[in-house]
């Protein structure tokens, strides 16, 4: 049996980038992943601009090979409803408010993207290989798990792993999940079927691609979206597994891609099917197994949370487990990982399920709605229908979809009344904004918990679209950039990633007043601004005037702050640190401040006791 501190199962966005984060933090795991390949089926392709700033935590190099691959903005920022590709019914022009795309620019170095999956995947997978501490497994999966009070054991065909943890991020359809019988809760939305494909003449030169096409045609409704280099993915709802779509998956598409796109060049690369749900798991923990992105939480495509959310997950989670592995943290800190993180995901899953409904309210004027798809999907599962034949089920699927799909064949009437639909149509679309615009809860979630000093009253708080930055307890530090050492550096790069930071305009009196002890390495960052004009933008940006303080933890999260002095609020401190904190950690590891220095470091002390050598935390 080996040791391994560390196992991960599963090397989809959520489980490398845990990796790649708890090597920065110099623990060691073992990634085990069932593909020999990464799949290049395309699943998500929003990567927002927390999740890049993720990455740039994880590895500046893999960040900037990540960018590498994002297109420009001006090529992605259409989004178009209509029955054929080229007459519009409407569209949203994400970059048709300069003053918006300026504001967002300001919140942080990097802006939400495109990037599909199929793309991201060997880039995350080439850098797991390049990692010396990641021991990276294709073609391994997990067959089973034994749990003692310290350790579990996880079985491959191979091999047995002892490890301290394992995290399963395998997928939606997790494996170790189901093994370890933790269910999940949440409607079933709808199946749907998608087909993977290049088009080269789709859309010819001088003439807009939108990212996103929602299409609504008398044999046909769904959604394309545009990739790189000319590919596509086209995705439909179905009602039953026994319709062609999912029983003779490449033979439907080849039928019916011809019919949707019109006479064009087109070339299938795969198919396939999923399901598209809003559930969560009953837990997220289950002692030495702790769940993350897909396998916690799956939600609607309809908003892009999905992958960025178990990107969020990695982030939260990795520094814990560094902190009980090699920062004297105990098991408990592991719990504040659900307790955190939960109430963020059921909000992302109501935004994305409200997405999905909301897009009713454009095609509601035809009769054509989610809601009726739900419904119909709900109904296939009723007791008294399994007595019927699945191929008679499914027969009757095939015959009364196009049934009620040729309502939407008003669209294309050169009537008054088929003028009126498409003007109620039209009408409706700018009411979708939020679906593709959701910058308030892309930076604005928000942790509550032990670890976040409580502050009243409640924050008024931002929207869906817009995000307000802040330095409330529990929020993402906001974005600024600095003066250090002479160069200017965003606040975020200065950040420890293994310690907390105090980050504040009167950095010389808070280095001076540091407590005595604290549960992890401290380190005080200086606000300073570029010139005397900036730096009253910078002391409203985060709120604590000029000698106050933020207590920001090593995932960017601000757990505490204060606008009164240092000499004033240092016995606030190092209260918040010994009743929210420090009961997470060993009486016998302490970090106690090192004479003469600006920072607290960690020392270990005897069972007696009495101090022992100072031992340095790596940078």
């Amino acid at each position: 049996m080996r040791t391994a501190p560390v196992v991960i199962a599963g090397a989809g966005p959520t489980g490398t980038t845990l990796a790649l984060l708890l090597a920065r933090h110099g623990i060691p795991s073992t990634v085990l992943e069932r593909r020999e390949r990464p799949l290049m089926h395309p699943a998500a392709h929003v990567i927002n601009a927390r999740s890049r700033e993720i990455w740039h935590h994880a590895s500046p190099r893999l960040a900037a090979e990540i960018t590498a691959l994002a297109p420009p903005n001006d090529t992605v920022n259409v989004i178009r409803w209509c029955s054929r590709l080229t007459e519009p019914l409407g569209e949203i022009d994400l970059l048709s408010d300069p003053d918006r795309l300026a504001e967002v620019q300001a919140h942080s170095p990097f802006l939400i993207t495109h990037i599909g999956q199929h793309q991201l995947m060997p880039v995350l997978w080439a850098a797991l290989e390049r990692e010396p501490l990641v021991d990276f497994r294709r073609g391994t999966a997990v067959t089973g798990t034994e749990t003692s009070a310290d350790r579990i054991a996880v079985r491959t065909a191979a091999e047995t792993l002892d490890a301290a943890y394992l995290v399963a991020a395998d997928g939606a359809n997790s494996v170790v999940r189901d093994s370890a019988g933790i269910p999940l809760r949440g409607p079933v939305l709808a199946n749907m079927g998608s087909v993977f494909f290049h088009a080269p003449g789709l859309h010819p030169p001088g003439t807009v691609r939108p990212l996103l096409s929602w299409i609504y045609q008398p044999a046909f409704c769904g959604v394309m979206i545009a990739h790189a280099n000319d590919d596509y993915i086209l995705m439909t709802a179905y009602l039953h597994p026994e319709q062609e779509i999912a029983r003779d998956s490449r033979r439907y598409w080849e039928r019916t891609l011809p019919r949707v796109l019109g006479s064009t060049e087109v070339t299938i690369r795969s198919t396939g099917t999923w399901t598209m749900t809003s559930q969560t798991a009953r837990v997220f923990r289950q002692g030495r197994l702790l769940l993350a992105g897909d396998a916690a939480h799956r939600f609607p495509h309809t908003g892009g949370f999905g992958l960025n959310s178990g990107v969020q997950d990695a982030h939260n989670l990795a520094w814990k487990i560094a902190a009980v592995l090699r920062g004297g943290a105990e098991d408990t800190l592991l719990d504040t990982y659900e307790t955190e993180r939960r109430p963020v995901v059921e909000r992302f899953a109501e935004q994305s399920v409200a997405n999905h409904f909301r897009l009713d309210e454009v095609t509601a004027p035809v009769g054509i709605t989610n809601r009726v798809v739900r419904q119909a999907t709900e109904a296939l599962t009723h007791p008294l229908l399994s007595r019927v034949p699945p191929r008679a089920l499914a027969w009757a699927c095939d015959r009364l979809t196009p049934l009620q799909l040729k309502r939407t064949g008003v669209l294309l009437a050169r009537t008054a009344r088929g003028r009126r639909i498409r003007a109620r149509v039209a009408a409706a679309i700018p009411g979708q904004l939020e679906h593709f615009v959701s910058t308030g809860l892309e930076f604005g979630y928000t942790y509550d918990g032990p670890l976040i000093h409580a502050e009243t009253p409640p924050p008024a708080g931002g929207d869906v679209v817009t995000y307000r930055p802040t330095t409330r307890p529990g929020a993402r530090l906001p974005h600024a950039v600095v003066r250090h050492e002479g160069t200017m550096r965003p606040v975020h790069d200065l950040l420890p990633h293994d310690g907390l930071a105090l980050v504040t305009p009167d950095a010389r009196a808070w280095e001076q007043a540091l407590p005595p002890e604290c549960p992890l390495p401290l380190r005080v960052v200086r606000l300073a601004a570029a010139s005397p004009a900036e730096e009253r933008k910078l002391v409203e940006l985060f709120e604590v005037g000029r000698h106050g303080a933020v207590l920001v933890r090593p995932d960017g999260h601000v757990a505490w702050r204060t606008t009164g002095t240092a000499a004033q609020a240092t016995p606030e401190l190092n209260r918040f640190l010994r009743d929210h904190w420090q009961p997470y950690w060993k009486p016998a590891q302490v970090v106690a401040r090192r004479p003469g220095t600006n920072s607290v470091m960690p020392t270990v002390k005897s069972p007696n006791g009495e101090q022992d050598e100072t031992v340095k935390v790596p940078e």
